[in-house]
């Protein structure tokens, strides 16, 4: 036990030798909490509104006014016509234009719709401008209710569990640990151990007193205490910055954010296995782990609007499910039975990678 902890202190000290790098490590998750927080970001603020006043009512003054108050709409001028409006919108004077108008059954109805008119060049942001109105306009007024056109009936309610700011953070954060966490300790394990072999002093290593196994666990313990710490950073900078609540267990976002920590250095160790040089094996981490890790684990777009064939290809891609996972732990505050098919296939990976790594390992060093 001495030689693997002096086996560890050796691997930690080449780490901690290494400022640029420890920057990275501990700079990239704080950068990219910040980006994804404040400035890539698809909440709701600011959207210039047209109101027509052509049938306006003195009790639907209250409601744009109620919108105007918001910090999701700045009313920026009212027209008396539709067209006015429409002409605005196409020259990216406005992006949205509400026009009051009495619903079928008369002016003197408990019922008014709202037209509305939104720039949908981006669909996404026009349906959420859509429904941020709903929600604001659908408030009764003097007991009175307003509502844009649905098919679903007048008078629609609008309940939104979990998220009822539609907070885009509550959707990042998760997505933003899944891939860290497997970037990190994927890409570094695999770079360390190939620059070992790179310059020879693998070989150096394994002819010790330890053995090749402990040799390589040795080599991973450093990243593992790393992939802690970044994730400790992450939780809090959620939690006291983005204000994302950890409304689950801890001890089980831990416990599940362990288990992904040893899939993503299995899958570190594979990868070594294969990359001769650090270069062979950066490229190699960021083609098998990047560009799956952001197109196909649902971090920037859902699954389920995926192709079929997307998404069982999906379906091997570990951060998908840890990033559902957390999403349920964090936002949700399910328990660890309504994430146990989730859990379950993260479990089966880590063996199977692990498995397979060690394997291959051992044949090369025969």
């Amino acid at each position: 036990m001495k030689q693997f902890i002096a086996f560890v202190i050796k691997e930690t000290k080449h780490i901690l030798r290494d400022k640029r790098t420890m920057l990275i490590l501990f700079g990239m998750p704080v950068v990219m909490m910040l980006l994804f927080g404040f400035a890539i970001t698809t909440d709701v603020k600011n959207v210039r509104t047209v109101v027509v006043t052509s049938e306006m009512l003195p009790r639907t003054q209250q409601a744009v006014e109620r919108l105007a108050q918001s910090e999701y709409f700045v009313i920026t001028q009212t027209v008396n016509t539709p067209r006015e409006a429409e002409q605005l919108i196409r020259s990216q004077k406005a992006d949205m234009s509400l026009t009051p108008s009495p619903s079928p059954k008369g002016e003197g109805s408990s019922n008014l719709q709202w037209q509305i008119m939104v720039d949908g060049s981006d669909p996404n942001m026009a349906q959420q401008w859509t429904t941020y109105a709903q929600s604001i306009l659908s408030q009764p007024v003097d007991g009175k209710h307003y509502s844009l056109p649905s098919p679903f009936g007048e008078g629609l309610g609008v309940r939104l569990l979990y998220n009822p700011q539609m907070k885009s953070a509550y959707n990042f954060v998760p997505a933003i640990m899944g891939m860290l966490l497997m970037l990190i300790c994927a890409m570094m394990t695999s770079i360390s151990i190939v620059r070992e072999k790179e310059k020879g002093t693998m070989e150096v290593l394994l002819v010790s007193p330890v053995r090749p196994l402990m040799v390589i666990i040795a080599k991973a313990v450093p990243y593992l205490i790393l992939a802690f710490g970044i994730l400790i950073t992450i939780l809090l900078m959620a939690r006291f910055v983005l204000g994302v609540p950890l409304a689950g267990s801890l001890f089980w976002i831990l416990a599940v954010s362990t288990l992904y920590i040893l899939l993503a250095l299995s899958l570190g160790l594979l990868i070594s296995n294969v990359a001769q040089t650090q270069l062979v094996a950066l490229l190699l981490s960021a083609m098998v782990l990047l560009m799956p890790v952001v197109m196909l684990s649902g971090m920037l777009f859902p699954v389920e609007s995926m192709p079929t064939i997307l998404q069982w290809i999906s379906a091997i891609v570990p951060p998908r499910y840890y990033i559902e996972t957390m999403r349920k732990l964090m936002i949700m505050g399910v328990g660890i039975g309504e994430v146990a098919h989730e859990v379950a296939v993260l479990a089966v990976m880590t063996v199977v990678l692990l498995a397979i790594a060690l394997k291959k390992f051992n044949v090369r060093l025969e």
